[in-house]
């Protein structure tokens, strides 16, 4: 049986399934920044939180809305359509669906996937594709979701990224790809002042790091 990870907010959740080396092993790539992470979670800071949301479905998708089979197989799955306009997004059953250029938008779960099993999102869009030409790829082993929360939100992210984050022009239902420091970033406002950044496993030791630094003195 699987040791079920109970939406933990700590950095490192692990999943183990079987026994001995066969068993099934999930890590959160945050792993090398544990300390730091659970440093800063035990302070319970009011003013900045950073948490991360693990093991997401994180789906690529490419396809054209101009074709009624795409729209609909997306719907059928997703339960909603693809959004056209730049740099917004969509919310489906237990989904939500960025859109990150004119034919591609990355689908991303509520819920934390269960690594005794494949990837579902992925292969039930594949069915759902079939004679078609359009493509769903797996990437949710390349990156990780992050929250971050607080009235100094907003300061902390305007230390290393270049966008306007007023709320007046950077809101709810948007979404934008950037840049935190060095590190490229997908951020997503979901109201008030907490966001949601996807970040590339190969920066997320990194990126901790340096958004921690950045918002110490603005905390301390």
């Amino acid at each position: 049986m699987l040791n079920e990870i109970k939406g933990s907010s700590t950095v490192v959740d692990r999943a183990i399934s079987g026994q001995g080396l066969s068993g099934t092993w999930q890590e959160s790539p945050l792993v090398g920044a544990d300390a730091l992470m659970k440093s800063h979670q035990s302070g319970s800071p009011k003013a900045f939180r950073l948490t991360e949301r693990p093991f997401l479905q994180l789906v690529n998708e490419r396809g054209d809305t101009r074709d009624p089979a795409f729209v609909k197989a997306i719907q059928n799955v997703i339960g909603c359509v693809p959004p056209e306009k730049a740099n917004t997004i969509a919310r489906g059953n237990g989904y939500t669906m960025l859109w990150l250029g004119p034919d591609e938008w990355l689908v991303q779960s509520d819920a934390a996937h269960d690594a005794s099993r494949a990837a579902p999102l992925e292969a039930t869009l594949r069915d759902a594709f079939v004679g078609q030409f359009s493509a769903a790829v797996d990437i949710g082993s390349s990156y990780t979701v992050l929250d971050i929360d607080g009235p100094k939100t907003r300061e902390v992210l305007s230390r290393g990224c270049p966008l306007d984050l007023h709320p007046k022009v950077f809101a709810e239902g948007q979404c934008a790809q950037n840049h935190y420091f060095k590190a490229s970033m997908t951020l997503v406002p979901l109201g008030g002042d907490r966001f949601e950044l996807v970040i590339r496993r190969s920066f997320a030791d990194y990126f901790v790091k340096i958004m921690l630094d950045a918002a110490e003195p603005l905390i301390a």
